[in-house]
């Protein structure tokens, strides 16, 4: 029997904890994780296949890789820039799961503030398969906004995310 690995979630973002949650997974052969991961963590590459991210920008340095603790912003679902920073940065290895989240906010008053935990899980596995899945949690009044809408936007937009990425990471 294979287990597949699992998104580590700090308590706050619990899923099902939160005003929305989402969780997109892709099984694909014909690329590796560590492709992916290049493009993923590339974020000069994100509106090259991904049309709902805008305004990607570095207010500390740095970029455009991903690293641990980075500090980025980034436009996102009709939102104004979000203020993000990567909590987990592992880069995949044989037998080991690439691990990348961050959590981006949104301050002001309580109908607009937001507060997110995206997270990515990208893993070979065997076959010559690749597992991309990414979560997210979102707490704040313009999440659960999102969760009614129907379709869900989040979880749309999330599979875009994900198909773009591998339509770029097969180059």
């Amino acid at each position: 029997m294979t287990t597949q690995n699992a998104i580590d979630w700090p308590e706050r973002y619990l899923p099902g904890t939160g005003d929305n949650f989402v969780s997109n997974e892709v099984v694909v052969k014909g690329v590796t994780a560590a492709r992916i991961w290049h493009c993923l963590t590339d974020t000069s590459q994100w509106e090259g296949y991904y049309d709902n991210v805008a305004d990607i920008s570095f207010p500390q340095g740095g970029g455009p890789q991903l690293k641990d603790g980075q500090v980025f912003s980034f436009g996102t679902f009709g939102f104004p820039p979000l203020d993000a920073r990567v909590v987990e940065f592992r880069a995949p290895a044989e037998g080991v799961p690439g691990r990348l989240s961050w959590t981006a906010k949104q301050d002001g008053e309580p109908e607009d503030r937001l507060d997110v935990l995206h997270a990515w899980l990208v893993e070979d596995l065997p076959g010559g398969r690749v597992r991309v899945l990414t979560q997210e949690t979102q707490i704040g009044e313009p999440a659960a906004a999102l969760a009614n809408e129907r379709p869900n936007p989040m979880l749309n937009g999330h599979q875009a995310w994900l198909d773009g990425l591998v339509r770029a990471a097969r180059g």
